[in-house]
């Protein structure tokens, strides 16, 4: 398992030992990976990361255009594999998480164990700083990201 935020670790990895799912990742709305686990490689999580984060703001937003309460959590059974994507609120801040499980555990069991997954995530989050969320990427990121590209594309 890896993580961005340390605190989240602890968690995730007893909602892993307790759930069975296979693979899990805690992402911002905007599809930024906080922590993931079981994902074979980088682009297979940044694709999973940005689907996840376009089907909830395209629920959103569907649900407000039909004037219904936005979905909190969606599930997919397949044949295999099931999806999991849910909300977790945390004070000041709301993130997603992608969970993907096969036929040694259920959806009612993820689901439980997500719930206690949530609980500890609130319960150990940090408060929110006057000043509002610190930024997920360095504000250098993009000249910093250009630099790499014209590195490794030699220009």
């Amino acid at each position: 398992m890896r993580a961005i935020e340390p605190w989240v670790e602890q968690p995730l990895s007893t909602f892993l030992n307790e759930s069975d799912a296979r693979i899990a990742a805690v992402l911002t709305r905007s599809g930024q990976v906080v922590a993931q686990h079981g994902f074979a490689t980088s682009p297979d999580l940044m694709a999973a990361a940005a689907l996840s984060a376009g089907i909830v703001a395209a629920s959103g937003e569907l649900s407000r255009v039909i004037g219904a309460p936005p979905l909190r959590e969606l599930a997919y059974e397949g044949r295999e594999l099931g999806i999991y994507l849910a909300a977790i609120d945390l004070p000041g801040r709301r993130w997603l998480g992608l969970i993907g499980y096969g036929k040694e555990t259920s959806l009612g069991l993820v689901q439980l164990f997500f719930g206690q997954l949530v609980s500890e995530l609130e319960s150990a989050a940090p408060p929110i700083p006057a000043s509002g969320p610190p930024a997920v990427l360095d504000p250098d990121f993009e000249a910093e990201l250009n630099r790499s590209l014209r590195a490794l594309f030699g220009r």
